[in-house]
């Protein structure tokens, strides 16, 4: 997708302030979109902004702090967002955490007690927040980040593998209702899911020269994908994984 793709589109961020937010409000500002950022690291979300703002001089990259684990606190960012700017076509999920064990035997539920909060809840209240916006759009898009692991999930990595997993049930269950909200016509706006073995960044491979980073995703590629997201009908993305690795 070339400059200004997605020119006059809505599109939330949340977890807007890492590497791969950052990466992501880049790219939706190249392409024209009003961009809508949130984490809940305040310094790091108005680095990525103002990061995106520079870059694209005259782009709308607005960020705010918002409570994720709080549903009203995310009704109200939805709602605030679709009141200033007239709509919502989208919102991208970008909301990590992982913690693992050697072993099974040594998985620590605290880390599932975590891990649930992070990768859970946060994607139950932002597509109970806003998916209601999202169905009003002519272009709606929730875009939900996983991990292969949801599919094979591997002995010590059982809690954030069951975490994902949930969240893309949850999502493909949003999608669900986009295809009933269509009828016969079929959707018009789409939950999708893209999976990624994991991420990589620059700071990354500063910090590991020799590393091969083997089948990861670079966070400037998963921003192309985002917003390629917007470039295929509801209908060929709404439910789907889209893989950006290898299926294990």
């Amino acid at each position: 997708m070339g400059n200004g793709a997605l020119e006059g589109a809505v599109i939330a961020v949340a977890g807007a302030g890492g590497p791969a937010g950052r990466a992501a409000l880049l790219r939706l500002a190249e392409a024209g979109a009003v961009v809508v950022g949130s984490d809940n690291d305040p310094e790091r979300l108005a680095s990525a902004v103002d990061a995106a703002r520079y870059a694209h001089g005259g782009a709308t990259v607005t960020g705010e702090s918002v409570d994720l684990l709080d549903l009203e606190s995310t009704r109200d960012w939805a709602a605030r967002t679709e009141k200033e700017f007239g709509r919502v076509d989208g919102l991208v999920h970008l909301v990590g955490g992982w913690r693992g064990s050697e072993t099974f035997t040594k998985t620590s539920l605290d880390d599932w007690d975590f891990l649930e909060l992070l990768l859970v809840r946060t994607v139950q209240h932002t597509t109970l927040a806003f998916h209601e916006a999202l169905q009003r759009s002519d272009r709606g898009r929730y875009v939900l980040i996983s991990a292969a692991g949801a599919t094979k999930p591997t002995a010590g990595n059982a809690a954030y593998a069951a975490g994902k997993a949930a969240a893309e049930a949850w999502t493909l269950a949003m999608a669900d209702y986009f295809r009933k909200a269509g009828g016969e016509q079929g959707p018009t706006s789409a939950a999708a899911i893209l999976v990624v073995k994991a991420l990589v960044h620059d700071a990354m491979r500063a910090d590991r020269p020799n590393a091969k980073f083997a089948g990861f995703t670079d966070v400037k590629d998963l921003a192309e994908a985002i917003v390629d997201v917007w470039d295929e009908p509801a209908a060929e993305v709404n439910g789907k994984r889209l893989w950006l690795t290898e299926k294990p």
